[in-house]
């Protein structure tokens, strides 16, 4: 029923706004502690933005960004015209797949199983030991894989010819078919104990009536792990997912370069390490911006499209 008298209308408004600055003032603590991350993201992650202009110039860093001459998608026909395009897109993508299929159901399958370690001790031990690796950074990571798989004088290589199982100098490194083997899972051993921290903290809120029901009807761990603790985290499960499959593409550049070599580089050359090499060493500078855009702009196509099949599912999207 509409209210007929009109002052009291006109005041309506008044009074809303009043009702929200008070809850505002009520927890204006709360609101002080978001402000530097506000403002955090807002300065590093949207005011850049602003220099996506020079992707569709012919930046010139004396003329400035508006001082800059409008060349529109020229820059992107150029990209999508190299000999080097379809070898850039199949390197990437499907680094960016063997890293989702490999690396994204390792930590859900080790959250399981240490949700179902009876022992505190060996729980915490395997935690330790799988959650080191995460604070390892990718320099000395690399430098690991060159002490070990070095061509003469690597662990591995020294072990492989004494055992009698290869002779002479171990090329893996500069092997292009295992370039992508040993990208993924050195990543896999570094990341797989951190990515299972957000499935034990799901894993903690499963209601224990069913574990114990379970356990009456005579279920063994395996049956409640799949049962019971995996379709509790699905919705989790299929967040992270949608989350990854929008990064497919977003390869990362230290590891991708800090591995390439001479001989290796036509599997290890993905769109991060052109960029840079574009970018940077070549001063291309509205060239890699807009390949930089062209990546990100696939990487959120691709998170739409994953995230609306995720919900055509019946399964919960991101948004």
């Amino acid at each position: 029923m509409i209210n007929p008298n009109p002052a009291i209308r006109a005041q309506t408004p008044k009074r809303l706004f009043s009702r929200k600055w008070f809850k505002v003032k009520e927890n204006i603590g709360l609101y002080v502690l978001v402000l530097p991350a506000l403002i955090y993201v807002i300065l590093f992650e949207y005011v850049p933005l602003y220099g996506v202009l020079i992707a569709f110039e012919n930046f010139k860093p004396v003329k400035g960004i508006w001082g800059s001459d409008w060349v529109g998608l020229y820059h992107f026909e150029r990209f999508f015209e190299l000999d080097v395009f379809w070898g850039l897109i199949q390197n990437t993508l499907s680094l960016g797949l063997y890293a989702l299929l490999a690396g994204f159901p390792i930590p859900i399958i080790l959250a399981l199983a240490l949700n179902s370690a009876n022992s505190k001790r060996l729980k915490s031990l395997v935690q330790t030991i799988t959650y080191a690796p995460h604070f390892i950074s990718t320099v000395v990571l690399v430098g690991m894989l060159n002490v070990f798989l070095a061509p003469r004088l690597g662990i591995v290589s020294q072990l492989l010819n004494g055992m009698g199982i290869t002779s002479g100098p171990l090329m893996i490194l500069s092997d292009p078919g295992s370039f992508g083997h040993l990208y993924v899972w050195s990543g896999v051993w570094q990341g797989m104990g951190w990515g299972s921290i957000i499935y034990l903290a799901a894993l903690s809120g499963v209601d224990t009536s069913l574990h114990e029901a379970a356990v009456v009807d005579g279920a063994n761990k395996f049956q409640r792990a799949w049962y019971i603790d995996l379709p509790s985290i699905l919705p989790t499960i299929v967040t992270l997912l949608i989350l990854n499959c929008g990064g497919i593409l977003g390869i990362g550049f230290e590891k991708a370069f800090l591995m390439q070599n001479a001989l290796n580089l036509g599997a290890s050359e993905v769109i991060s390490t052109y960029v840079y090499k574009v970018g940077l060493l070549q001063s291309q500078y509205s060239f890699s911006a807009a390949v930089g855009l062209f990546n990100s702009v696939v990487n959120l196509i691709l998170l739409l499209s994953v995230n609306q099949l995720a919900k055509r599912l019946g399964q919960n999207g991101i948004f």
